[in-house]
């Protein structure tokens, strides 16, 4: 077997075939993960390329894909689905993408939620809005707060249809007790782009304000998130005190 054939039969070009100089696994020991380009460490994640293409020259070129969309974020928002259109992206390695960047944007969500006292609508809408302006189903998610109404934990309550969220106060507010909140904020999104309230978002927002008053853990607010625009719904809530 000559070399060309030798080539052809090895037809998966890894990143132990790379010299050494430009492997990311040995630059990151030697100079730190800081010093990876993002091919680089997209690469990593990847491991492996095809028959025709490295497996940061693929990383590239995923990446290029992204920057016509607007740039590195927008590898956050992409499927499994589309990731495997992809030639040389089987279904393995989409799966090692989304969770990658699931796991990044968890990391920062967490880390800035720190410094955020979520006080004002605008807050929370600056910190949901790209988790939920793009679902095409009503997500509702309960965030609580402690003393200084800094996040302790949110989680997702209920997921509904295109149009309507099923929901009932009783689950609000073991998740609130459990996690000791001191205060907390409902947030959904309207899949339409409009964040206008309806009667029902009302009607479940002034019900909730009402059992948090008798409890001792208020509903500060409910937001509602349109794309790119949200609405507040305290007015309602202060109808009630």
């Amino acid at each position: 077997m000559n070399a060309k054939e030798l080539m052809m039969d090895n037809s998966i070009l890894q990143i132990k075939n790379m010299p050494e100089s430009e492997r990311p696994y040995e630059k990151c020991l030697k100079l730190g993960v800081s010093s990876l380009s993002d091919a680089e460490l997209l690469a990593v994640i990847i491991k492996t390329g095809t028959k025709n293409m490295r497996s940061t020259d693929l990383a590239s070129h995923i990446l290029n894909l992204c920057e016509k969309k607007g740039g590195i974020g927008f590898l956050s928002r992409l499927s499994i689905h589309e990731l495997t259109k992809i030639k040389g992206i089987g279904k393995v390695k989409a799966i090692q993408i989304v969770c990658a960047a699931e796991l990044s944007k968890r990391i920062a969500k967490s880390s800035a939620s720190q410094d955020i006292s979520f006080t004002s609508p605008e807050a929370v809408a600056s910190f949901y809005m790209e988790d939920l302006r793009h679902f095409t189903q009503e997500h509702l998610i309960l965030l609580m707060l402690d003393t200084k109404n800094r996040r302790i934990k949110d989680i997702l309550i209920t997921k509904g249809t295109i149009n309507s969220t099923i929901m009932h106060p009783r689950e609000i507010f073991i998740e609130a007790l459990k996690h000791e909140a001191v205060n907390i904020i409902l947030v959904h999104n309207h899949p339409s782009g409009d964040p206008t309230p309806s009667k029902a978002d009302i009607q479940m927002t002034r019900q909730v304000a009402k059992i948090g008053d008798m409890i001792g853990i208020p509903l500060i607010d409910h937001v509602i998130i349109g794309d790119n625009i949200y609405e507040s719904l305290s007015c309602y809530i202060s109808d009630e005190r």
